[in-house]
């Protein structure tokens, strides 16, 4: 989480959805080394912070290199994410391009008070 920063909701007062999609997502898979591809996509109501883009890039990027799981990669997201931002609801939806004929779509939740 070294790079996220965030910055505070300019309406807390309403709840709104804020939706995030980054198609450039990659990682490596831990069994082969090969590269994973994917979108990752945040959907979230804020309550007092919004997570800052450019820094939500960054944290991106330092997967790249780590050799990690589908399932762990969209958990792990989800609960930097909640940590940092401490929304009323978030959502993580991780879709992997195919490879081996398989296509994964990960889908992990979060709602404040479970």
């Amino acid at each position: 989480m070294k790079h996220l920063e965030t910055f505070e909701n300019p309406y807390p007062q309403r709840d709104f959805v804020i939706t995030h999609v980054y198609p450039e997502f990659t990682s490596m898979c831990p069994k082969t080394g090969m590269p994973d591809f994917g979108t990752i996509t945040i959907q979230y109501v804020a309550d007092k912070k919004c997570v800052e883009l450019k820094s939500l890039k960054y944290y991106y990027h330092d997967y790249r290199t780590q050799g990690i799981f589908y399932e762990a990669i969209t958990n792990k997201i989800l609960d930097d994410l909640v940590e940092l931002c401490e929304p009323k609801w978030m959502e993580i939806t991780a879709e992997w391009t195919p490879r081996g004929g398989l296509h994964s779509i990960i889908e992990a939740r979060y709602e404040k008070g479970e």
